[in-house]
């Protein structure tokens, strides 16, 4: 069984802890697209935790987890994130991690060139978390990068850095004036993050080929959601990366191989981290109490998550997309503090309403069209069965089920790992 885990709207729908909870069900998680520019967090036994770049199954022992080629990867940052899940008792070995000698390694002038760029734009900025994978992603297409297999062979790593620095300093120096980069500077920083890696580098496309050929169940783990996918996102408030499951084999190392499912993350409202259009966003009073009752803040970055009533016309778009066979809906539990609950159930664009999502610029001019349903006002964080559900709250799943074409499997109701039903 092969199978992607996919977020429905912006990212931040609570991926990481159902990758977590359906893990168990699955000997290889493997990640394919995307840098240490969002978290997952995961809260079991263990306690909680934010991951950046390792996938989520590497706090079940018994998984291997595979950093794929579609990945762009930070060394510095990826050292920090595994010292604190071991100094946590978490155990990361070669045998249970393996990253892909194809992915590419994030430099620290990705970082400065990042950094530079949202200053220079100011207030037309995209609203980049300023780690990298922008300006790293765009270097990939330009064939100006490193890769992690390139650590492997110190004999041609420093000829091949010294031609890409050549070229990279004419852009840090001519277009933002900032100070150069030098080779021995950066030869210093891989060697001394990147030679602790090295053990954890391998062909993964050939290990997952097999993998499948002997019949195991991956998983494949996607960060953001489709609304940040590079094509099909809100461009150019975007990644710069492929997130819809689609990309999942080829990202993962393993193009020849076909997806057997696709469950896509939805929450049961709506957030956004970053720049862009957000049609159902609230402002005020209301959204305080929405983003304090579900805390949204960044994982990666702490910024305040933009909130807003459960987008209907977005996550529809998002299904689609993402060839979702069904859904976990995240979160549930956070509107109970709602007698009424809104639903965002179509876009008003120049006095037409629509229930499809607009393209480009349409989207900075439509208004939401909001209708109301009974919340249930009362703690469901307890609740393991449907039967256990209060009625409004399961008409509510069932109200969502039917605005976005696709049915809940999932339905999260609090954040440990355990938390959660099963609707079928």
């Amino acid at each position: 069984m092969l199978t992607a885990i996919v977020g429905i709207n912006w990212g931040d729908e609570g991926k990481g802890r159902m990758v977590d909870l359906l893990s168990r069900e699955y000997d290889v998680v493997a990640r394919y697209q995307g840098g240490n520019n969002a978290g997952h967090t995961v809260v079991n036994d263990q306690g909680k935790f934010i991951l950046n770049l390792l996938p989520s199954g590497i706090l079940r022992p018994e998984v291997v987890n595979v950093m794929g080629n579609g990945m762009v990867i930070d060394l510095k940052h990826l050292c920090g994130e595994m010292d604190r899940l071991i100094e946590a008792g978490v155990r990361i070995t070669p045998e249970n991690l393996k990253i892909s000698e194809r992915a590419i390694i994030c430099m620290p002038y990705h970082v400065q060139q990042d950094v530079l760029e949202e200053d220079r734009l100011g207030d037309a900025k995209y609203g980049s978390t300023r780690r990298g994978i922008g300006p790293v992603y765009g270097d990939k297409y330009l064939k100006k990068c490193l890769r992690m297999g390139d650590l492997l062979y110190p004999e041609t790593l420093e000829k091949r850095l010294a031609g890409i620095v050549e070229w990279k300093n004419l852009t840090i120096r001519g277009a933002y004036g900032a100070d150069t980069v030098k080779v021995n500077d950066l030869m210093s920083w891989l060697c001394s993050f990147g030679g602790r890696l090295k053990p954890f580098i391998c062909d993964t496309g050939l290990y997952l080929d097999g993998a499948a050929r002997e019949g195991k169940n991956i998983l494949f783990e996607a960060q953001l959601g489709a609304l940040r996918d590079i094509d099909f996102g809100i461009y150019p408030y975007t990644s710069s990366s492929y997130v819809l499951s689609a990309y999942a084999p080829i990202g993962a190392g393993i193009p020849g191989r076909k997806l057997d499912r696709s469950i896509g993350i939805m929450k049961a409202y709506s957030t956004c981290v970053g720049e862009g259009p957000f049609t159902a966003e609230l402002f005020g009073e209301p959204a305080e109490r929405l983003r304090e009752a579900g805390g949204e803040y960044g994982a990666a970055t702490g910024r305040p998550r933009r909130v807003g009533p459960f987008d209907a016309v977005a996550s529809r778009y998002g299904v689609r997309v993402q060839g979702a066979d069904c859904l976990a809906l995240t979160k549930l539990d956070v509107l109970s503090y709602l007698k009424e609950i809104p639903i965002c159930t179509g876009y008003e664009v120049d006095g037409v309403l629509t229930r499809e999502f607009p393209f480009g610029d349409i989207l900075n001019t439509a208004r939401p069209v909001f209708e109301t349903v009974e919340g249930w006002n009362c703690d469901i964080s307890g609740c393991r069965r449907v039967s256990d559900l209060p009625r409004a709250a399961y008409d509510y799943i069932k109200l969502l089920e039917k605005l976005v074409g696709c049915p809940i499997q999932y339905v999260s109701v609090g954040p440990q790992r355990e938390a959660y039903l099963k609707m079928f």
